[in-house]
Protein backbone atom coordinates (compact mmCIF):
# COMPACT_ATOMS: atom_id res chain seq x y z
CA UNK A 1 0.00 0.00 0.00
CA UNK A 2 1.10 3.49 -0.73
CA UNK A 3 2.16 6.52 1.39
CA UNK A 4 -1.16 8.32 -0.38
CA UNK A 5 -3.90 8.68 2.13
CA UNK A 6 -5.92 11.72 0.73
CA UNK A 7 -6.19 13.28 -2.96
CA UNK A 8 -7.66 17.06 -3.78
CA UNK A 9 -9.43 15.97 -7.64
CA UNK A 10 -9.62 19.59 -9.66
CA UNK A 11 -12.51 19.08 -12.12
CA UNK A 12 -16.24 17.56 -12.00
CA UNK A 13 -16.35 16.41 -14.83
CA UNK A 14 -16.03 12.60 -16.22
CA UNK A 15 -12.84 12.67 -15.19
CA UNK A 16 -12.79 13.93 -12.05
CA UNK A 17 -16.20 11.89 -10.84
CA UNK A 18 -14.14 8.32 -11.83
CA UNK A 19 -10.96 9.30 -10.11
CA UNK A 20 -12.78 10.20 -6.84
CA UNK A 21 -14.07 6.86 -7.09
CA UNK A 22 -11.38 4.95 -8.19
CA UNK A 23 -8.87 6.39 -5.42
CA UNK A 24 -11.92 5.18 -2.64
CA UNK A 25 -11.85 1.86 -4.40
CA UNK A 26 -7.76 2.07 -3.96
CA UNK A 27 -8.41 3.22 -0.14
CA UNK A 28 -7.40 6.57 -1.08
CA UNK A 29 -10.00 9.70 0.30
CA UNK A 30 -10.88 11.81 -2.53
CA UNK A 31 -12.80 15.61 -2.45
CA UNK A 32 -13.65 16.37 -5.95
CA UNK A 33 -13.69 20.58 -6.61
CA UNK A 34 -15.44 21.49 -9.76
CA UNK A 35 -15.44 25.32 -10.89
CA UNK A 36 -18.87 25.48 -11.60
CA UNK A 37 -21.64 26.46 -9.42
CA UNK A 38 -23.43 23.10 -10.16
CA UNK A 39 -23.29 20.17 -12.39
CA UNK A 40 -23.55 19.30 -16.20
CA UNK A 41 -27.40 19.61 -16.77
CA UNK A 42 -27.81 20.46 -20.15
CA UNK A 43 -24.60 20.77 -21.19
CA UNK A 44 -22.99 19.34 -24.34
CA UNK A 45 -24.34 17.37 -27.15
CA UNK A 46 -24.53 13.15 -27.52
CA UNK A 47 -20.95 11.16 -27.13
CA UNK A 48 -20.12 7.23 -27.77
CA UNK A 49 -18.69 5.55 -24.93
CA UNK A 50 -16.62 2.42 -26.32
CA UNK A 51 -16.63 -0.80 -25.05
CA UNK A 52 -13.04 0.18 -22.92
CA UNK A 53 -14.30 2.69 -21.41
CA UNK A 54 -17.04 0.80 -20.35
CA UNK A 55 -15.23 -2.15 -18.95
CA UNK A 56 -12.96 0.25 -17.08
CA UNK A 57 -16.67 1.77 -15.12
CA UNK A 58 -17.24 -1.73 -14.18
CA UNK A 59 -14.42 -1.86 -11.41
CA UNK A 60 -15.72 1.85 -10.33
CA UNK A 61 -19.09 0.19 -9.83
CA UNK A 62 -20.50 2.97 -12.35
CA UNK A 63 -21.06 0.05 -15.46
CA UNK A 64 -24.90 -0.56 -14.73
CA UNK A 65 -25.57 3.14 -13.99
CA UNK A 66 -24.37 4.53 -17.20
CA UNK A 67 -25.71 1.97 -19.38
CA UNK A 68 -29.31 2.94 -18.29
CA UNK A 69 -28.60 6.79 -18.95
CA UNK A 70 -28.17 5.47 -22.45
CA UNK A 71 -28.62 2.98 -25.33
CA UNK A 72 -26.29 0.18 -26.44
CA UNK A 73 -25.24 0.79 -30.58
CA UNK A 74 -23.75 -1.98 -31.26
CA UNK A 75 -23.42 -2.78 -34.81
CA UNK A 76 -21.60 -0.67 -37.82
CA UNK A 77 -22.56 -0.13 -41.03
CA UNK A 78 -19.84 1.39 -43.77
CA UNK A 79 -21.22 3.48 -46.64
CA UNK A 80 -19.51 6.15 -48.94
CA UNK A 81 -21.31 9.64 -50.06
CA UNK A 82 -23.15 8.17 -52.58
CA UNK A 83 -25.68 5.60 -50.42
CA UNK A 84 -23.46 2.47 -50.89
CA UNK A 85 -22.91 0.31 -48.07
CA UNK A 86 -19.54 -1.41 -48.09
CA UNK A 87 -18.87 -2.84 -44.98
CA UNK A 88 -20.88 -3.95 -41.91
CA UNK A 89 -19.53 -5.53 -38.63
CA UNK A 90 -20.12 -5.68 -34.87
CA UNK A 91 -18.05 -6.16 -31.72
CA UNK A 92 -16.67 -9.21 -30.02
CA UNK A 93 -18.16 -11.07 -28.12
CA UNK A 94 -17.10 -10.50 -23.99
CA UNK A 95 -17.18 -6.82 -24.75
CA UNK A 96 -20.14 -4.38 -23.49
CA UNK A 97 -21.29 -2.79 -26.88
CA UNK A 98 -20.63 0.98 -27.37
CA UNK A 99 -23.24 3.12 -25.86
CA UNK A 100 -24.44 6.50 -26.86
CA UNK A 101 -25.82 9.27 -24.78
CA UNK A 102 -26.32 13.01 -24.31
CA UNK A 103 -22.66 13.72 -22.17
CA UNK A 104 -24.92 15.73 -19.58
CA UNK A 105 -26.77 12.61 -18.67
CA UNK A 106 -23.41 10.42 -18.97
CA UNK A 107 -21.91 13.41 -16.21
CA UNK A 108 -25.45 13.16 -14.39
CA UNK A 109 -24.97 9.38 -14.00
CA UNK A 110 -21.52 9.16 -13.17
CA UNK A 111 -22.22 12.40 -10.58
CA UNK A 112 -24.43 10.33 -8.71
CA UNK A 113 -22.68 6.80 -8.26
CA UNK A 114 -20.10 8.92 -7.11
CA UNK A 115 -22.10 10.71 -4.11
CA UNK A 116 -23.76 7.16 -3.65
CA UNK A 117 -20.56 5.53 -3.26
CA UNK A 118 -19.62 8.59 -0.50
CA UNK A 119 -17.40 10.96 -2.85
CA UNK A 120 -17.54 14.48 -1.48
CA UNK A 121 -17.89 16.77 -3.89
CA UNK A 122 -17.68 21.23 -3.66
CA UNK A 123 -18.97 23.52 -6.41
CA UNK A 124 -18.04 26.60 -6.93
CA UNK A 125 -14.42 25.74 -6.84
CA UNK A 126 -12.28 27.65 -8.97
CA UNK A 127 -8.29 26.65 -8.53
CA UNK A 128 -5.83 29.54 -8.79
CA UNK A 129 -2.67 28.15 -7.52
CA UNK A 130 -1.02 25.49 -5.40
CA UNK A 131 1.04 25.17 -2.67
CA UNK A 132 3.79 22.60 -2.01
CA UNK A 133 5.07 21.37 1.34
CA UNK A 134 6.73 18.44 3.14
CA UNK A 135 3.48 16.99 3.90
CA UNK A 136 1.39 17.12 1.23
CA UNK A 137 0.08 20.21 -1.57
CA UNK A 138 -2.48 22.55 -0.49
CA UNK A 139 -5.08 23.97 -3.18
CA UNK A 140 -5.53 27.52 -3.49
CA UNK A 141 -9.25 28.48 -4.57
CA UNK A 142 -10.91 32.28 -5.73
CA UNK A 143 -13.14 32.10 -3.02
CA UNK A 144 -10.40 32.54 -0.58
CA UNK A 145 -10.51 28.62 0.29
CA UNK A 146 -8.06 26.23 0.70
CA UNK A 147 -7.89 22.07 0.68
CA UNK A 148 -5.03 20.16 1.84
CA UNK A 149 -4.22 16.49 0.53
CA UNK A 150 -1.48 13.76 -0.08
CA UNK A 151 -1.83 15.03 -3.80
CA UNK A 152 -3.69 16.94 -6.02
CA UNK A 153 -4.72 15.86 -9.45
CA UNK A 154 -5.85 17.94 -12.34
CA UNK A 155 -8.90 16.63 -14.03
CA UNK A 156 -9.85 20.13 -15.14
CA UNK A 157 -10.10 19.76 -18.70
CA UNK A 158 -8.75 20.56 -22.12
CA UNK A 159 -7.50 24.21 -20.22
CA UNK A 160 -6.02 22.69 -17.21
CA UNK A 161 -5.12 25.11 -14.98
CA UNK A 162 -2.97 22.35 -12.88
CA UNK A 163 -1.37 21.75 -16.19
CA UNK A 164 -0.33 25.00 -16.59
CA UNK A 165 0.98 24.89 -12.75
CA UNK A 166 3.09 21.71 -13.12
CA UNK A 167 4.35 23.52 -16.43
CA UNK A 168 3.89 27.18 -17.52
CA UNK A 169 5.48 26.58 -20.91
CA UNK A 170 2.71 23.35 -21.75
CA UNK A 171 0.85 23.19 -24.28
CA UNK A 172 -2.65 24.21 -25.15
CA UNK A 173 -5.08 22.61 -27.34
CA UNK A 174 -4.57 22.21 -30.82
CA UNK A 175 -7.47 22.87 -33.75
CA UNK A 176 -8.16 20.75 -35.94
CA UNK A 177 -9.47 22.84 -39.27
CA UNK A 178 -12.74 21.95 -38.63
CA UNK A 179 -16.07 23.28 -36.33
CA UNK A 180 -18.06 20.07 -35.17
CA UNK A 181 -21.96 20.23 -35.62
CA UNK A 182 -25.33 17.72 -34.68
CA UNK A 183 -28.58 17.61 -35.26
CA UNK A 184 -31.69 15.55 -33.90
CA UNK A 185 -34.53 14.62 -37.51
CA UNK A 186 -37.83 13.24 -36.87
CA UNK A 187 -38.77 12.71 -40.41
CA UNK A 188 -37.28 9.17 -41.67
CA UNK A 189 -34.77 10.92 -43.83
CA UNK A 190 -31.97 8.04 -43.56
CA UNK A 191 -32.16 4.49 -43.38
CA UNK A 192 -31.34 3.70 -39.94
CA UNK A 193 -31.89 0.37 -38.06
CA UNK A 194 -32.20 0.78 -34.28
CA UNK A 195 -28.69 -0.63 -32.20
CA UNK A 196 -26.64 0.82 -35.47
CA UNK A 197 -24.39 3.58 -35.89
CA UNK A 198 -24.03 4.20 -39.32
CA UNK A 199 -20.66 6.33 -41.29
CA UNK A 200 -20.93 7.58 -44.37
CA UNK A 201 -17.03 8.70 -45.74
CA UNK A 202 -15.79 10.83 -49.15
CA UNK A 203 -15.26 14.08 -49.50
CA UNK A 204 -17.63 14.88 -46.77
CA UNK A 205 -17.98 12.99 -43.63
CA UNK A 206 -21.04 12.34 -41.15
CA UNK A 207 -22.75 9.60 -39.20
CA UNK A 208 -25.81 8.71 -37.62
CA UNK A 209 -27.70 6.17 -35.96
CA UNK A 210 -31.67 5.93 -34.06
CA UNK A 211 -32.57 6.82 -31.02
CA UNK A 212 -35.09 4.68 -28.83
CA UNK A 213 -37.88 7.41 -29.18
CA UNK A 214 -37.52 6.87 -33.14
CA UNK A 215 -35.30 10.13 -34.19
CA UNK A 216 -32.33 10.35 -35.82
CA UNK A 217 -29.12 11.86 -34.41
CA UNK A 218 -26.64 13.01 -36.84
CA UNK A 219 -23.00 14.90 -36.51
CA UNK A 220 -20.68 16.20 -39.04
CA UNK A 221 -17.78 18.54 -39.32
CA UNK A 222 -17.55 22.38 -41.46
CA UNK A 223 -14.07 23.02 -42.88
CA UNK A 224 -13.01 26.08 -41.53
CA UNK A 225 -9.34 27.89 -41.60
CA UNK A 226 -9.27 30.35 -38.95
CA UNK A 227 -10.72 29.27 -36.06
CA UNK A 228 -13.28 30.39 -33.66
CA UNK A 229 -13.81 29.95 -30.15
CA UNK A 230 -17.43 27.75 -28.70
CA UNK A 231 -18.74 31.23 -27.72
CA UNK A 232 -18.11 33.02 -30.55
CA UNK A 233 -19.73 29.59 -32.62
CA UNK A 234 -22.36 29.90 -30.66
CA UNK A 235 -23.25 33.94 -31.71
CA UNK A 236 -23.73 32.81 -35.40
CA UNK A 237 -27.43 32.40 -35.66
CA UNK A 238 -28.51 28.33 -36.33
CA UNK A 239 -29.57 29.47 -39.73
CA UNK A 240 -26.67 30.35 -41.24
CA UNK A 241 -24.26 27.34 -39.90
CA UNK A 242 -27.18 25.25 -41.15
CA UNK A 243 -27.31 27.21 -44.60
CA UNK A 244 -23.15 26.61 -44.79
CA UNK A 245 -23.75 22.73 -43.80
CA UNK A 246 -26.84 22.55 -46.52
CA UNK A 247 -24.27 23.70 -49.16
CA UNK A 248 -21.47 21.69 -47.57
CA UNK A 249 -23.33 18.17 -48.07
CA UNK A 250 -25.38 19.12 -50.99
CA UNK A 251 -25.37 15.96 -52.92
CA UNK A 252 -23.94 13.64 -49.95
CA UNK A 253 -26.13 10.33 -49.36
CA UNK A 254 -28.22 10.92 -46.84
CA UNK A 255 -26.60 14.11 -45.72
CA UNK A 256 -27.97 16.14 -48.13
CA UNK A 257 -31.68 14.60 -46.97
CA UNK A 258 -30.78 14.81 -42.92
CA UNK A 259 -29.96 18.44 -43.28
CA UNK A 260 -32.90 18.86 -45.24
CA UNK A 261 -35.13 18.05 -42.64
CA UNK A 262 -33.11 19.59 -39.52
CA UNK A 263 -34.64 23.22 -38.55
CA UNK A 264 -32.32 25.71 -36.23
CA UNK A 265 -34.00 24.71 -33.05
CA UNK A 266 -32.47 21.05 -33.28
CA UNK A 267 -29.25 21.81 -34.45
CA UNK A 268 -26.00 21.41 -31.96
CA UNK A 269 -23.20 23.84 -32.73
CA UNK A 270 -20.82 21.90 -30.47
CA UNK A 271 -17.90 24.15 -31.52
CA UNK A 272 -13.98 23.89 -32.80
CA UNK A 273 -12.62 20.27 -32.60
CA UNK A 274 -10.00 20.34 -30.73
CA UNK A 275 -7.21 17.98 -29.43
CA UNK A 276 -4.28 18.13 -26.94
CA UNK A 277 -0.73 17.29 -28.32
CA UNK A 278 1.63 15.83 -26.53
CA UNK A 279 2.37 17.10 -22.76
CA UNK A 280 6.23 17.05 -21.83
CA UNK A 281 5.02 16.86 -18.27
CA UNK A 282 2.16 14.81 -17.42
CA UNK A 283 2.87 15.56 -13.27
CA UNK A 284 5.27 17.31 -11.06
CA UNK A 285 5.62 17.21 -7.11
CA UNK A 286 2.60 16.12 -6.40
CA UNK A 287 0.85 17.55 -8.77
CA UNK A 288 -0.44 15.57 -11.74
CA UNK A 289 -3.11 15.05 -14.54
CA UNK A 290 -5.79 12.66 -15.71
CA UNK A 291 -7.89 12.54 -18.46
CA UNK A 292 -8.52 15.84 -21.73
CA UNK A 293 -5.97 17.96 -19.14
CA UNK A 294 -3.18 15.82 -20.65
CA UNK A 295 -4.47 13.33 -23.74
CA UNK A 296 -7.91 14.94 -24.86
CA UNK A 297 -7.46 13.07 -28.38
CA UNK A 298 -10.57 15.10 -30.28
CA UNK A 299 -14.01 13.79 -30.53
CA UNK A 300 -13.16 12.24 -33.79
CA UNK A 301 -11.54 8.71 -31.90
CA UNK A 302 -14.57 8.27 -30.37
CA UNK A 303 -12.14 7.66 -27.30
CA UNK A 304 -12.31 10.69 -25.73
CA UNK A 305 -14.67 9.80 -22.42
CA UNK A 306 -13.60 6.01 -22.14
CA UNK A 307 -9.60 6.86 -22.36
CA UNK A 308 -10.20 9.58 -19.34
CA UNK A 309 -12.02 6.71 -17.59
CA UNK A 310 -9.41 4.53 -18.54
CA UNK A 311 -6.76 6.66 -16.72
CA UNK A 312 -8.81 7.65 -14.20
CA UNK A 313 -8.58 3.95 -12.91
CA UNK A 314 -5.36 3.57 -13.91
CA UNK A 315 -3.75 7.04 -11.84
CA UNK A 316 -5.50 5.15 -8.82
CA UNK A 317 -3.92 1.69 -9.27
CA UNK A 318 -0.48 3.03 -9.40
CA UNK A 319 -1.00 5.23 -5.77
CA UNK A 320 -2.34 2.02 -4.54
CA UNK A 321 0.44 -0.07 -5.56
CA UNK A 322 3.01 2.22 -5.37
CA UNK A 323 5.17 3.36 -2.31
CA UNK A 324 4.94 6.94 -2.92
CA UNK A 325 3.06 9.55 -5.14
CA UNK A 326 6.63 10.41 -7.32
CA UNK A 327 6.79 6.49 -7.65
CA UNK A 328 3.14 6.00 -8.42
CA UNK A 329 2.75 9.04 -11.11
CA UNK A 330 6.36 7.71 -13.11
CA UNK A 331 4.51 4.20 -13.04
CA UNK A 332 1.20 5.63 -14.15
CA UNK A 333 2.76 7.83 -17.13
CA UNK A 334 4.39 4.71 -18.66
CA UNK A 335 1.31 2.99 -18.50
CA UNK A 336 -0.81 5.19 -20.50
CA UNK A 337 1.37 7.77 -22.57
CA UNK A 338 1.94 5.36 -25.67
CA UNK A 339 -1.85 4.57 -25.84
CA UNK A 340 -3.52 7.73 -25.84
CA UNK A 341 -0.62 9.69 -28.10
CA UNK A 342 -1.62 6.78 -30.78
CA UNK A 343 -4.95 6.86 -30.41
CA UNK A 344 -4.80 11.09 -30.17
CA UNK A 345 -2.37 10.24 -33.52
CA UNK A 346 -4.71 8.77 -35.37
CA UNK A 347 -7.73 11.13 -34.52
CA UNK A 348 -5.35 13.91 -35.70
CA UNK A 349 -5.46 12.44 -39.21
CA UNK A 350 -8.94 11.85 -39.31
CA UNK A 351 -9.41 15.75 -38.79
CA UNK A 352 -6.97 16.78 -41.58
CA UNK A 353 -8.81 15.01 -43.91
CA UNK A 354 -11.94 16.34 -42.91
CA UNK A 355 -11.05 19.81 -42.79
CA UNK A 356 -9.26 19.19 -46.30
CA UNK A 357 -6.00 19.19 -45.74
CA UNK A 358 -5.59 15.51 -47.12
CA UNK A 359 -7.34 13.10 -48.67
CA UNK A 360 -10.97 12.30 -47.77
CA UNK A 361 -11.37 9.81 -44.43
CA UNK A 362 -9.99 6.73 -45.20
CA UNK A 363 -12.43 4.08 -44.32
CA UNK A 364 -11.20 1.76 -41.38
CA UNK A 365 -11.54 -1.88 -41.35
CA UNK A 366 -13.12 -4.12 -38.43
CA UNK A 367 -9.86 -4.22 -36.86
CA UNK A 368 -9.28 -0.52 -36.02
CA UNK A 369 -13.12 -0.28 -35.09
CA UNK A 370 -13.06 -2.95 -32.25
CA UNK A 371 -9.61 -3.65 -32.25
CA UNK A 372 -6.82 -3.41 -29.48
CA UNK A 373 -8.28 0.41 -28.95
CA UNK A 374 -11.85 -1.24 -27.48
CA UNK A 375 -10.45 -4.76 -25.88
CA UNK A 376 -8.36 -2.80 -23.59
CA UNK A 377 -9.01 -4.01 -20.39
CA UNK A 378 -7.72 -3.13 -17.10
CA UNK A 379 -6.42 -5.82 -14.38
CA UNK A 380 -7.19 -3.78 -11.34
CA UNK A 381 -6.69 -6.60 -9.06
CA UNK A 382 -2.87 -7.02 -10.77
CA UNK A 383 -0.45 -5.56 -9.08
CA UNK A 384 1.83 -2.18 -10.91
CA UNK A 385 5.69 -2.51 -11.10
CA UNK A 386 7.60 0.51 -10.92
CA UNK A 387 8.18 0.25 -14.24
CA UNK A 388 4.57 0.55 -15.20
CA UNK A 389 3.51 -2.96 -15.94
Amino acid sequence: MGTVRTATVIGGGIGGTVTAMALARAGIEATVHEAYPGGADGVGAMLSLAPNGLAALRIVGAEEAVRAAGHAVPGVVMADGAGNRLAEFHGFPGLPATHAMARADLHGALTAQALAQGVKIEYGRRLVGAEEGRDGVTALFADGGTAHADVLIGADGIRSTVRTLIDSAAPGPEYAGVLGFGGLVTEDAAAAEPGTMYFAFGSSFIGWWRLPDGRVCWFASLPRTEPLTWAEVQRVPAEQWLARLRERYAGHVPGERLLAHTTPDTLMATGPMERMPSVPHWHRGRLVLVGDAVHAPSSSSGQGASLAIESAVELARCLRDLPDHAAAFGAYERLRRTRVELIGGNAAATNRAKAGQAGPPALPNPEQMFGPVHRHLIDWDARVSADGQ
